[in-house]
């Protein structure tokens, strides 16, 4: 029986609720969706990075149109039972009405959750002032009052070269007052200042790896007090890697032996479904 989207978000509040941390990763298309789907996994998420790779693009900030990632994420959720939140970027917009349509088109395709974050999109000026920051959190938090929507705020500081924990935290409590649902800092250095964001605020945490250097377990950032690992972009760039390792060894070697370690038709056929016509 398909679940309804008011059971997909139920289920996803769950998992918010209960003790430990749990593991959310991202598929970037609707196969790698199945996929994940059957290897027992409790919720998923979108990635920027990975539709914009597959689509031939740069990963940046809003570097891809709402249409075009809301259609995305409309695949995804139809291609899986679990619980799906979304990589909404900086919301489509500066201004705080558009993180708020963006909430309430990103509910109509099925998501039961979503992030907006405070990056610009600017070089030279890539954060959000803390005031506008905070609106925009803000607005999309009452966006999603009322629809089975779980509203993650990101703190972008430490992706754009502003290594400020003291900021980062300071935006994380403000996002919290504004009522964001879950809290999120990617690229935090170390496990000590995962555990201190851990501590400041009271909302369930986030926390992002596969970006490289990081190898924590999960036991390691559930005792640090994270309630949930995301995956980002790296489940699209190790499957990008094996391509690119596929690949230079046919044309430097002109032999096949990358076919040794690739799953088989019939195990990635036992993933999907029959095409309809």
């Amino acid at each position: 029986m398909l679940k309804s989207q008011q059971e997909k978000y139920e289920a996803f509040k769950a998992l918010h609720e209960k003790p430990g941390a749990f593991l959310m990763p991202n598929p970037w298309n609707a196969g790698t969706a199945r996929m994940l789907s059957g290897l027992g996994f409790e919720a998923l998420a979108t990635t920027s990075a990975g539709l914009a790779f597959s689509l031939g693009y740069c990963d940046a900030t809003a570097g891809l149109s709402r249409e075009i990632t809301l259609e995305n994420a409309r695949e995804i959720v139809a291609a899986t039972e679990l619980p799906v939140s979304a990589d909404l970027e900086d919301g489509f917009g500066a201004d705080p009405e558009s993180c708020a349509e963006t909430i309430r088109q990103a509910a109509a395709v099925g998501l039961v959750g979503g992030s907006i974050e405070d990056a610009t999109g600017d070089a030279a000026d890539p954060i959000f002032d803390f005031d506008l920051a905070v609106e925009r959190v803000r607005a999309a938090c009452e966006a999603s009052r009322g629809l089975p929507f779980l509203l993650t705020a990101r703190s972008e500081n430490f992706l754009h070269g502003r290594p400020d924990l003291d900021d980062t935290i300071r935006r994380l409590q403000a996002f919290e007052q504004a009522g964001a649902d879950v809290l999120y800092a990617p690229g935090l250095p170390d496990l000590e200042a995962i555990r201190k964001v851990c501590a400041a605020v009271s909302k369930p945490v986030n926390v992002v790896l596969g970006r490289g250097g990081l190898t924590y377990s999960l036991e390691d950032l559930a005792a640090a007090g994270v309630k949930r690992v995301s995956t980002g972009g790296s489940f699209a760039r190790a499957a990008l890697g094996g391509m690119m390792r596929a690949a230079l060894e046919i044309r430097d070697q002109g032999s096949f032996s990358y076919a040794d370690e690739a799953l088989s038709h019939q195990e990635v056929s036992s993933y999907m479904v029959t095409a309809k016509r």
